[in-house]
């Protein structure tokens, strides 16, 4: 079973959380363009979704799925998104797609939050991803001589830039023993935007897919 089949396996799993007149939070990546698939194949009648990326958002038109803003809900009821590490306390760094931003706002919003994984996202600690921080452009050299002090080594993502405008720096090096702490730690520079760790947040389940099927873990 190659990855792409676990990602579709994970994906197609977290149907069982949706449910007609929900509003879905949809996430970014290639684990998510499956769900968005699998969500428009079963023909839901939803109330809406929200989006955290422009990406998606066209994928969701393209497939016939209403995509409303945000500020225009009440939150979600339910948000599915990757990862791209995960621990078995449920916090993962996230934003490799870029999208860690909106990725976190959907998710603060969202009264469940179901990550659907394949099985080699799963680690003891987080860290061996590098870590993605979103800042403001004229920041960039400050933030980056921050993340130097606190023993990564960030690198500029050439060439992209998210949907709000700002830049991405992928802080290789960290060994992340204390999630939660980090991630207010980092988004205390001034000029983040906020950084790809998610534990003050983190997913209420995990959908993990490893070929001997979809292992479902919840948050402790």
């Amino acid at each position: 079973m190659d990855q792409d089949a676990l990602k579709k396996a994970a994906a197609e799993a977290a149907l069982a959380f949706v449910e007609d007149g929900m509003m879905v939070g949809v996430g970014t990546g290639s684990t998510v363009n499956h769900f968005i698939a699998a969500l428009a194949a079963r023909r839901f009648d939803l109330a809406g979704t929200v989006s955290s990326s422009e990406a998606s958002a066209a994928r969701l038109r393209a497939a016939g799925i209403p995509v409303l803003e945000l500020n225009a809900t009440d939150g979600c009821d339910v948000y599915v998104d990757g990862a791209d590490e995960v621990t078995g306390a449920l916090a993962m760094i996230k934003g490799g797609g870029g999208a860690l931003t909106r990725e976190k706002i959907v998710a603060q919003a969202s009264r469940r939050f179901v990550c659907i994984a394949d099985a080699s996202k799963l680690v003891e600690r987080l860290g061996k991803f590098p870590l993605p921080v979103e800042v403001i452009p004229m920041a960039r050299s400050l933030v980056g001589r921050a993340l130097v002090g606190l023993g990564g080594r960030p690198v500029l993502r050439e060439g992209v830039v998210t949907d709000n405008g700002n830049l991405i720096l992928d802080v290789h090096g960290l060994d992340i023993a204390d999630p939660a702490g980090l991630e207010s730690e980092i988004n205390q520079l001034p000029g983040v935007v906020t950084n790809g760790i998610f534990a003050r947040r983190p997913a209420d389940v995990l959908l993990l897919a490893a070929p001997g099927g979809v292992r479902r873990l919840d948050r402790p």
